[in-house]
């Protein structure tokens, strides 16, 4: 983890250190070494968020896009007690996640379902052949006012990740891929979104410019069913 609780303040590891979970209030360690990122660590093999994956630098770069408060939120469940550390919570209640890692099926149906407001940012240069088979289906699908709509065959990893939550995959390019809110056709929707324009959305998010942009990922199934109406009738 980025941060503990030191002296009751939100804080980063420095050597020698020791701290709070922000979550389960647990004894923090600080790990302070040349080969890993700097980070926090349960004292012993404890880990009270089986979530929680190993951070990198692609992790904290993101983060640092986002006031400190905003970062490494615990997020709960008022009806059953489950609680989770978000990597980004906003002024919103938006919840950013940012994944580098190979993620289970199951975890991230989980995921899905506990945080109502989410949005997925995917570290998309963590297998090579990813970008030029998204590319290629980008490529091969069929214009769709903003998007492209693409055939789930013709690409695994937007498959795999197709879910009712938007997806941005981070190639590390100015320009993210943008897998759009599961549609009631079957088909994938994919855009293109500023890498700068995602940032200035979530970080003023009361703005028309960003509630608008909201709304559309609430509401693109709606608006793809609505526009695909309209033209069969026409």
């Amino acid at each position: 983890m980025k941060f503990a609780i030191v002296d009751n303040i939100k804080s980063e590891p420095k050597k020698g250190q020791t701290g709070f979970c922000l979550s389960c209030g647990s004894l923090m360690i600080s790990k302070c070494g040349e080969k890993k990122i700097h980070h926090w660590s349960h004292k012993g093999k404890l880990e009270c968020d089986t979530w929680w994956e190993n951070e990198t630098q692609w992790h904290r770069n993101w983060k640092g896009h986002f006031p400190e408060d905003w970062q490494e939120v615990v997020h709960r469940d008022e009806t059953t007690g489950e609680r989770h550390i978000a990597d980004v919570k906003t002024d919103q209640e938006w919840v950013i996640e940012f994944q580098h890692s190979f993620l289970k099926t199951d975890e991230r149906n989980s995921r899905n379902a506990f945080y109502k407001k989410l949005v997925w940012v995917v570290d998309g240069k963590r297998l090579k052949g990813d970008e030029v088979e998204i590319m290629r289906a980008i490529e091969n699908g069929t214009p769709f006012d903003f998007t492209r709509k693409i055939l789930p065959s013709s690409c695994s990893l937007l498959r795999d990740w197709n879910s009712n939550h938007p997806v941005f995959f981070d190639f590390g390019q100015d320009k993210l891929i943008v897998l759009l809110p599961k549609c009631h056709d079957g088909m994938l929707y994919v855009c293109q979104f500023l890498r700068s324009e995602f940032i200035e959305i979530f970080l003023h998010g009361s703005t028309d410019k960003s509630i608008n942009f909201q709304e559309l990922l609430v509401n693109f199934p709606k608006y793809v069913l609505s526009l695909s109406s309209s033209v069969t009738s026409a």
